[in-house]
């Protein structure tokens, strides 16, 4: 009897470590396996404690990631509302357009078969995303756009700054947490979407040439 209660009470305090530690961000299971293996085996009872919350947990076992989101609440949903624990953050359009492309770009590199991780380049990302913005006279100043782009990705942990060797530019691997964000029906969608901003954007270009 008393093993069993030392058992429930190092579940109770893994469970509360794991809630705690998924209010601040994503676990994944490449950077802390222990840690993965707790959520692992206590992810029912994470679900029906952070439920209490308003939140739900999204677990990708395959991918190896783990994080929280507020629950979707449908119309018919009389309860009362709750505070959102999980900040909705407002995102450039600059911003929404790279991380569509590196969602594309990871479907791409999963239909090739080949390595689990995308790896890109500064490079890449620049070229990958230049072509979609207003031309600029100043290169200088549009590759740092980009740049800032590329650094506010980071942050949201979408993409992850790699070490470089010696001599070589900067190198971001592609987070596959990206694909719980920009779903597949956004995905194939995307073309129409894209199609739109393009036009919008030349008709930007030829008021701004007009004036």
């Amino acid at each position: 009897m008393a093993e069993q209660e030392l058992e429930n009470a190092l579940a109770t305090k893994d469970l509360s470590a794991l809630v705690i530690i998924l209010l601040k961000g994503v676990i994944y299971q490449e950077a802390d396996a222990d840690l993965w293996s707790a959520l692992l085996k206590l992810q029912a009872r994470v679900r029906d404690y952070v439920a209490i919350l308003g939140l739900e947990l999204v677990f990708d076992e395959a991918e190896g990631y783990a994080f929280l989101r507020s629950r979707q609440e449908s119309e018919d949903d009389a309860a009362p509302k709750l505070p959102r624990l999980v900040a909705r953050r407002p995102l450039s359009f600059p911003v929404s357009l790279l991380l569509a492309l590196l969602r594309k770009k990871l479907a791409e590199f999963d239909a090739s078969g080949g390595d689990t991780r995308l790896v890109l380049s500064r490079d890449d990302l620049i070229e990958l995303v230049r072509v979609f913005l207003p031309e600029s006279s100043n290169e200088a100043r549009l590759i740092d756009q980009i740049e800032t782009h590329v650094n506010k990705i980071v942050e949201l942990g979408f993409l992850r700054r790699l070490k470089p060797s010696a001599g070589q530019s900067a190198m971001f691997e592609v987070r596959r947490i990206l694909k719980a964000f920009v779903d597949a029906q956004w995905l194939a969608d995307f073309d129409s979407r894209l199609a739109a901003y393009q036009a919008q954007l030349g008709a930007t270009s030829g008021e701004a040439v007009n004036e």
